[in-house]
């Protein structure tokens, strides 16, 4: 085996039902062609569409959360230390609030929290700033807490070892193919058109235009392009001559055996020291590290051994009720986080194209900011500019001119 394994998590892999869209290609030729069918291009298409463009979207995998989408935990939060990510999250709350509304899948948000656990003066005074810039950015419930605060909070971590945290009441859990669902359902009853199986292959370009988009069985046309190919974006815009510095980043999670110790409300718990943190899903508790090895193949989306056995003993100090629980290793799986050089996401015109777009980069939260991303897209596209809330610093021209984007980067 090598000290790897392959999963098929029932939780993870199973397909969303949605009804096929069975009718011929009249036109290979769209308003917008949006390239990768996550989350992300999924919200963008159907604002998009909101708008009365015609829009279609081409994704490599053969159906519906084929991708990195299914693989995520599902968190949702405010805590961040950057202004941008901040906002990005109040809004994407404020519309996962209507989410079910507007399209018809109720996106399971639960308001459980997130309970940050620093183990140094350093990293609590890192907490302490970034919930002040929280609470200046009008986010509600969060606060710092002290250790008789915490032991109530979340009574079955060990605190030795713990000098305080934060804690956000608003935090919490969504689920990402309930919001993948939601988004294709409402793309598709707004005329969106969806292609699976075909993978682009190349562009065919005339100056500062993309005039083409070829996969290996068609070729489309648009008046605008859109790359959201997730941790696969750095690649596909290469193949336009387009230098976009978005890599891929092997996320490991450990799925304990069925059981009831850890109670459905609690929040997720992140100690800072190595990034351990736990929650509890569908009647298991999830175990993650933010410090995975360095695969030797960028896309490798294997659970190796050995990260196992040290997110085990991490579990076995941090959470002493979980010594006597196993691992079950067909429940544990792999996905790809889209990472950028300053942990941001990138959305905005491609650097030397005026009709080409990419929208990705998120860097561990694609899931939770997909609803705000879309959305401000779809107004840079239809309007020229960020309306509802002025994300331009996202621009992915920002690491050449060398304005990346600060902040301490948690998770």
């Amino acid at each position: 085996m090598n000290g790897e394994f392959h999963s098929l998590s029932i939780s993870l892999r199973v397909c969303v039902k949605i009804p096929s869209q069975k009718r011929p290609l009249a036109s290979r030729t769209s308003d917008v062609l949006i390239l990768g069918a996550g989350v992300t291009g999924a919200s963008l298409a159907f604002r998009l569409a909101e708008r009365g463009m015609s829009v279609t979207v081409i994704d490599a995998g053969e159906d519906v959360g084929a991708g990195s989408t299914p693989r995520a935990t599902g968190g949702y939060r405010a805590q961040f230390s950057s202004e941008i990510n901040i906002r990005l999250s109040l809004f994407s709350r404020h519309m996962l609030l209507r989410f079910a509304e507007e399209t018809g899948v109720d996106p399971e948000y639960r308001q459980c929290g997130y309970l940050f656990l620093a183990e140094t003066e350093e990293q609590l005074a890192g907490l302490t700033a970034a919930v002040e810039l929280q609470k200046k950015c009008g986010v509600e419930g969060v606060q710092i807490v002290r250790m008789e605060e915490i032991a109530a909070i979340n009574p079955h971590i060990a605190l030795n070892g713990v000098v305080g945290g934060s804690f956000g009441s608003t935090d919490g859990f969504i689920r990402p193919l309930k919001i993948l669902e939601g988004f294709i359902m409402a793309s598709r009853r707004q005329g969106v058109r969806f292609i699976w199986g075909e993978k682009v292959t190349g562009f065919r370009t005339n100056g500062e235009w993309v005039k083409e988009v070829i996969t290996g069985k068609h070729e489309y046309a648009a008046g605008s392009v859109v790359n959201c190919a997730g941790a696969w974006a750095g690649k596909v815009s290469g193949l336009a001559g387009a230098d976009v510095p978005i890599r891929p980043l092997k996320r490991q999670v450990a799925a304990t055996m069925p059981t009831d110790i850890i109670p459905p409300d609690l929040p997720l718990s992140i100690f800072l020291g190595n990034g351990f943190h736990f929650r509890e899903r569908d009647g298991r508790v999830l175990l993650l590290l933010t410090v995975d090895p360095e695969a030797k193949d960028a896309f490798d989306t294997r659970v190796e051994h050995s990260w196992v056995q040290r997110v085990r003993t991490e579990a076995d100090r941090w959470v002493p009720k979980l010594r006597d629980t196993q691992i079950d290793r067909e429940a544990c799986w792999a996905g790809l986080y889209e990472m950028t050089p300053d942990h941001h996401a990138i959305a905005g015109r491609v650097p030397g194209f005026e009709n080409f777009y990419i929208l990705g980069g998120s860097s561990g939260h694609g899931v939770m900011h997909s609803p705000a991303l879309g959305l401000l897209m779809a107004e840079l596209i239809s309007e020229g500019k960020f309306r509802t809330l002025d994300v331009s610093a996202l621009d992915p021209g920002r690491f050449a001119a060398g304005k990346e984007i600060g902040g301490v980067h948690l998770i």
